[in-house]
């Protein structure tokens, strides 16, 4: 049986997995990194790399180990070198190039948001293309038609912040902590989501198959502290008022996800959704999408959370590269930007 060794670094975590041809699991490790981060309410570039040095190797030979494997039972190494934080990127990319030479196997080169749609189909067991693509997270909010799982099209996508960073930004003025999405979602459940008449961009009908969250950060702002004045210490703001603000927040975010996942089902003629990505571990999204793929008849798969959050489990469609023959010289770099 084929076996792959996957590896992850595009921003904050250190994974890596044996995964088979079959896409069975037989060993992962994800060193996280949101305590080193914590204090900065957000990813420092720096300091994630300089974590990815001191991790890589380690997290690698526990995996092995957990998966019971040595070099010589692998087929190929396999990394994610697109798109992500340039540092994090290279600490990987050297990595495997290195283990690739040295154990004298194939080098495969794996898109990160490809793979995040590519955890629907590790999840779900069976096939699930062609379908519409979706990764939400941190970074991203981009929507692909995926013919087969080689095959992306850019559809369209968020204009400005991602759907994470808007959680994460809106956890700052309340004063959660990091990261932002988990924390909004706790501290939603006390609230009131109709407290706050936030802006929903591009939900019309008729509107491009684009996000933008900028505003609405502006507008939770306004709606703590009011236009032109200073920010307060957020330890200040009434507990009631931080629960109604991220109730209110939240769904409007996610009023804007669901809403263009429905356009992008309608516009396409596909009938099924794979969806990825930090923020597709929030319940209240994912129960929310379920209902509206339901009344469209779409079949929606959606990751587990696990496999939401960035892991090399996803790294797993270097097994379709495999077979198509899609091998890497040593001089890949990496491209830390979106190539849509």
């Amino acid at each position: 049986m084929l076996k792959f060794l996957t590896m992850e670094s595009t921003c904050d975590e250190t994974a890596a997995a044996i995964i088979t041809e079959d896409l069975q699991v037989l060993g992962e490790v994800v060193a996280s990194q949101e305590s080193l981060h914590r204090r900065f309410q957000g990813v420092v570039p720096e300091v994630a790399a300089r974590q990815h040095v001191q991790a890589i190797l380690p997290v690698i030979d526990l995996a092995l180990r957990k998966a019971k494997c040595d070099p010589q039972d692998l087929t190929a190494v396999a990394v994610a070198n697109t798109p992500g934080l340039a540092g994090s990127l290279l600490v990987g990319l050297c990595a495997a190039k290195s283990l690739a030479w040295a154990w004298d196997l194939p080098l495969i080169a794996i898109n990160h948001l490809h793979a995040h749609v590519y955890a629907c189909r590790v999840a779900a067991g069976v096939e699930v293309f062609p379908c519409v693509g979706f990764i939400v997270s941190g970074g991203h909010s981009n929507f692909y038609r995926c013919d087969d799982p080689l095959t992306f099209q850019y559809l369209g996508g968020t204009i400005d912040d991602a759907a994470g960073e808007a959680f994460d930004k809106v956890a700052a003025m309340l004063g959660l902590e990091f990261p932002g999405g988990p924390a909004i979602s706790r501290v939603a459940m006390r609230g009131n989501p109709r407290a706050y008449d936030y802006p929903r961009p591009f939900t019309h009908r008729d509107d491009p198959l684009k996000f933008s969250f900028s505003g609405l950060k502006t507008a939770v702002r306004y709606s703590l502290y009011g236009q032109g004045r200073p920010t307060i210490d957020p330890t200040q703001l009434d507990p009631q008022q931080v629960a109604d603000v991220a109730a209110s927040f939240q769904q409007a975010a996610i009023d804007c996800l669901v809403s263009k996942c429905c356009q992008a089902i309608r516009e396409t003629g596909l009938r099924t959704l794979c969806v990825g990505g930090g923020v597709a571990a929030n319940r209240l999204f994912r129960s929310q999408l379920e209902l509206a793929m339901k009344q469209l008849d779409a079949t929606l798969w959606i990751a587990p959370p696990e496999l939401c959050t960035d892991n090399a489990v996803m790294g797993a469609i270097a097994v379709e590269k495999y077979r198509a023959g899609r091998f890497e010289s040593l001089d890949l770099d990496i491209f830390p930007g979106l190539e849509r």
